[in-house]
């Protein structure tokens, strides 16, 4: 059925029970995993005028690259106690789109993702990334709540 699983995953609580679902998901298929987290973009976080915090780039991207190893760490250990095969990616993308990247560039054939489901203003405003994700991937998506 599936063969590679991409599983996203942002830290969360939420997340941390897609990340428990898809290595549950992979070790009763037999199949193999790509675990994958985001960070947004230092221009995704700055205003009109190009500032938005008051320290420089180097350690927004040293923060980000050490909460990304943590993150993936954690999900490797957890995989490996399943005894999963599995990769871990670190994308310096916006979510929805570092996942698509990396489904294709990983070739896997089911994404694993958490959705926070939020609805009304909240959704207008923050968006969604799994809307995102569920409506641009060419693969199937499961999503965990």
């Amino acid at each position: 059925m599936f063969r590679r699983l991409l599983i996203a995953t942002d830290g969360s609580e939420l997340a941390a029970k897609a990340v428990t679902s898809g290595l549950a998901l992979a070790k009763q298929l037999g199949a193999q995993v790509v675990v994958v987290t985001a960070t947004e973009p230092w221009s995704s976080m700055t205003n009109g005028e190009g500032l938005a915090f008051d320290f420089p780039i180097a350690e927004y991207e040293k923060a980000a690259a050490e909460q990304a190893e943590r993150i993936l760490a954690k999900a490797l250990a957890d995989a490996q106690n399943l005894a999963v095969e599995c990769e871990t990616v670190h994308v310096n993308d916006f979510p929805a789109e570092g996942v698509l990247a990396t489904v294709k560039a990983k070739d896997c054939d089911l994404i694993v993702m958490a959705s926070h489901g939020r609805r009304g203003i909240a959704r207008l405003l923050l968006g969604s990334q799994a809307t995102r994700v569920v409506t641009l991937s060419t693969v199937p998506v499961l999503v965990c709540r």
